[in-house]
């Protein structure tokens, strides 16, 4: 059931209203740690997507677990959806609020996997070359590791992917024998 339209104008709306009131790094922090909240707990996501518990009962839960971590303004905003009906797309409204705020602020995400994790050193030497290799200046690093790619990297930058990873490889090499590329045709 994920909405992304409703999601992006709730998401417009606090930022705007953020943007409003000279809060908007505080109400980023905010979505941030909503958005980390509803990744690792999923007890507390199946509450909120849960239409038998009243709306009561979430705002105190809400109220309860938030306490004293976010802001007067995301926990109005928290209290807003609950009343609208709107709580069970939290999720989505936190990570379309933080792409929004990341569009915002000029920020691109670029997303690197590899086999084995990677230093901070080669995190920034990565950063610098995309850097120099594109317009961007401000890059949010995401690294994430997959050992099915053997060896070498995966790069996403927008909708750019640069394959260099030994399983790539290996595929390319698995489709041209069974291509047959290697064996000459006979008529």
């Amino acid at each position: 059931m994920p909405n992304p339209r409703l999601a992006a104008r709730y998401a417009k709306s606090l930022i705007d209203l953020a943007n409003e009131r000279n809060q908007l790094e505080s109400v980023y922090k905010d979505m941030l740690y909503l958005q980390a909240l509803c990744k690792e707990s999923h007890e507390f996501l199946t509450l909120m997507r849960s239409p038998v518990v009243k709306a009561d009962k979430k705002v105190a839960i809400v109220l309860a677990v938030t306490k004293g971590k976010i802001s007067e303004l995301t926990d109005a905003f928290n209290l807003l959806m609950i009343t609208k009906g709107r709580e069970a797309y939290l999720p989505e409204i936190s990570s379309a609020f933080i792409e929004q705020y990341k569009h915002q602020k000029g920020i691109h995400t670029v997303k690197l996997t590899t086999a084995v994790p990677v230093t901070e050193e080669l995190k920034k030497q990565i950063i610098s070359q995309v850097q120099k290799q594109t317009k961007m200046d401000t890059i949010d690093l995401k690294a994430t590791v997959n050992e099915d790619l053997i060896g070498g990297f995966v790069l996403e930058i927008g909708d750019q992917l640069i394959d260099a990873s030994v399983a790539y490889d290996l595929n390319k090499i698995k489709a041209q024998f069974m291509n047959n590329d290697f064996i000459y045709k006979i008529r």
